[in-house]
């Protein structure tokens, strides 16, 4: 048997999600700015699927630009604000745990006279709201905080953050990978000017996002060429994959409950048949994380190994290799975790077509491992 674990990293396409595109892929492959019939079956639907996305989130359509992915997204929140807002100030704040979309271009900014504050976590994976707010200044023009963290699944408070920035009038984006279309996400009640959406991270294909801009927020573009997405974002649409993320948006919207349900039984059934079999440690927030993520330290043991063992199941470690030296996760190291136990990590992130077989098989087959190894 061949399990899938590893739905943080990216999850397979939906088949409702594969049936939407085909036509756009076969059939429908005018440029979407043409004004013939072929051109404008294909913006037709790039606008419908605009509308299921802004649902999704409680945006409205024009919110919502079109992008290849979360990584540009995040590319076109942090450098749009910072090069669109300059002569205000220069000063933006993010966290020690973000993910390398996010951390690269604040590297960059710093790279081009930008100053940039990165907040640290407390020891289960958030960021202390007051910290933000100690660290602003005059100068302070964006904070950026991811809405959930990619390893541990814990989830960050977005809205009390966004409050301290609207009072002292400073723009908030969130990196809503790991997020959107897995749990609910309102973009009123958690108070943020921009979001960033990764398609494959629920059930869409590679190679398509969409970054939200709440109206009345300029954005310097980072892509210049003609008029699309409402001059914001230039280069023809990615009409197929467009066409899947509205889908899959739509598929999350009708299914959240069912999802939630069905991950976090699952998630919470590993948990505990994992314990019983080894001594573990929880890496993250007990209960403000997300449903399907579980992020466990096996006490004495080198995941890497460990999951190099486990040939038919797909993990991740979270781990990094640089010239055969192991380092341990630097999201685990922030949050105070000892090398040991950040090196005997492994995260489980489960999704929309696992099932209890497959968690059973996956216990037995750990089991057998550690029983090897004693």
């Amino acid at each position: 048997m061949k399990v899938y674990l590893d739905n943080n990293a990216s999850t397979p396409i939906d088949p409702l999600v594969i049936k939407e595109m085909e036509p756009y892929i076969n059939e429908f492959y005018g440029n979407p700015s043409s004004g013939h019939w072929l051109g404008k079956k294909g913006r037709g639907a790039i606008e419908n699927s605009r509308n299921q996305v802004a649902k999704l989130i409680g945006a409205k359509p024009k919110e919502i630009i079109f992008t290849s992915g979360g990584s540009e997204s995040n590319n076109m929140a942090l450098k749009g604000i910072a090069f669109a807002y300059r002569k205000k100030g220069s000063h933006i704040i993010t966290s020690v745990i973000e993910h390398p979309a996010i951390i690269n271009p604040c590297k960059y900014l710093e790279a081009n006279g930008f100053k940039v504050t990165y907040v640290g976590v407390e020891r289960d994976g958030r960021v202390n709201p007051k910290d933000i707010e100690e660290v602003m200044t005059d100068e302070t023009i964006l904070v950026s905080i991811m809405h959930a963290n990619n390893e541990t699944g814990t989830t960050q408070p977005i809205a009390d953050i966004s409050k301290i920035c609207k009072k002292k009038g400073i723009y908030f984006h969130t990196d809503a990978a790991q997020t959107v279309g897995k749990i609910r996400v309102d973009v009123d009640d958690l108070g943020i000017d921009m979001l960033s959406i990764a398609g494959h991270k629920f059930y869409a294909s590679k190679g398509i996002g969409a970054l939200y801009i709440k109206e009345g927020v300029e954005v310097e573009s980072l892509i210049h060429g003609a008029n699309h997405e409402m001059g914001k974002r230039a280069g023809t649409e990615n009409v197929p994959g467009i066409v899947g993320l509205g889908k899959a948006s739509q598929i999350a919207s009708e299914n959240m409950n069912e999802y939630n349900k069905k991950v976090s039984y699952l998630r919470d059934l590993l948990h505990e048949k994992l314990k019983s079999i080894a001594r573990t440690n929880l890496n993250g927030h007990p209960k403000e994380r997300l449903p399907n993520t579980l992020n466990l330290s096996f006490t004495g043991i080198d995941s890497s190994q460990m999951l190099s063992k486990l040939e038919d199941i797909a993990l991740s470690t979270g781990s990094a290799c640089h010239d055969s030296v192991r380092e341990p996760s630097a999201v685990l190291t922030e949050m105070g975790i000892t090398r040991e136990l950040a090196l005997g990590a492994v995260r489980f992130s489960l999704g929309r077509f696992n099932t209890e077989k497959e968690i059973n098989y996956v216990v037995d087959e750990i089991k057998k491992l550690l029983e090897i190894r004693t």
